[in-house]
């Protein structure tokens, strides 16, 4: 069932039975990140981190020309000050990390253009999945700056901090190809395909998982990701694997299982 969620001026916020979707909805900026979209951003996933029956949330951009063709210049240029540059990041910074750290995975729908603080936006996300013709690239330093959004860390994560060097020096835009290549995109759709089945084909078998083994591995995967300790790990993975073996959903399985099986030793 498709219910609309009509509470944020650029965006559009779909819930669809274990699925959150969300749409940069800024078509006349080719989905451009302003201030105020990206403090909807934010506010959008802390709205539904509790909300424990949730198996994934995707992030797109409306139209196929843009997912985000990065931060909104027109409004970005009345950041003047060291005080206001400061503010802008921190802001950008901490609606981004609502999206990393969304307790269920994040898909980035790629359906166009994600350059500049839009491919930031893509690699706070857990995957991303793209059109055949979605580009994306770091090309901040063709005006002049660094990386804004707290993705220059992500990036060094996700490719190493040599490759990544190397991208976000070059400043090059990459096609879906070359993009996956180097680790940047996990699907692309097939020329035939449209984007939004193949998102849903690389959901399927996730979906297939309960919310509580989806939020148990993903609360493991940000551990990881944070470079905490041995014991804070252990403590993560041991209060999953208590919560998840506890679970009504793990015992109707272990019936489901040790049902089979007799039925299978008694033929």
């Amino acid at each position: 069932m498709l219910q609309s969620i009509t509470n944020y001026e650029h965006l559009h916020v779909q819930r669809e039975d274990a699925l959150l979707w969300v749409r940069i909805s800024r078509p006349q900026t080719r989905n451009a990140l302003s201030r105020a979209a990206l403090a909807e951003l934010g506010a959008v996933f802390a709205a539904h981190a509790e909300d424990s029956a949730l198996k994934a949330a995707v992030l797109t951009g409306e139209g196929d020309k843009a997912f985000a063709a990065g931060g909104d210049l027109k409004d970005f240029a009345q950041v003047r000050t060291v005080e206001d540059t400061t503010a802008l990041f921190d802001g950008a910074w901490t609606a981004l990390e609502h999206v990393r750290r969304f307790p269920v995975p994040v898909v980035a729908a790629l359906n166009g253009l994600a350059v500049g603080g839009g491919a930031e936006l893509a690699l706070a996300c857990d995957f991303r999945v793209a059109a055949a013709t979605a580009s994306m690239g770091y090309i901040q330093g063709r005006l002049g700056i660094s990386s804004g959004f707290g993705g220059g860390a992500d990036l060094m994560r996700l490719l190493g901090p040599s490759k990544a060097l190397l991208h976000v020096l070059r400043a090059e835009v990459l096609d879906a190809t070359q993009a996956r290549a180097v680790g940047l995109v996990d699907e692309i759709a097939a020329p035939t395909e449209s984007l939004e089945s193949c998102v849903r084909r690389f959901l399927e078998p996730m979906l297939r998982q309960t919310p509580q083994v989806i939020r148990a591995y993903k609360a493991l995967a940000l551990a990881v990701r944070r470079g905490t300790s041995i014991n804070e790990l252990q403590r993560v993975e041991r209060e999953g694997f208590v919560a998840t073996w506890n679970h009504p959903d793990h015992w109707a399985a272990v019936d489901r299982l040790v049902g089979r099986d007799d039925k299978e030793s008694k033929r």
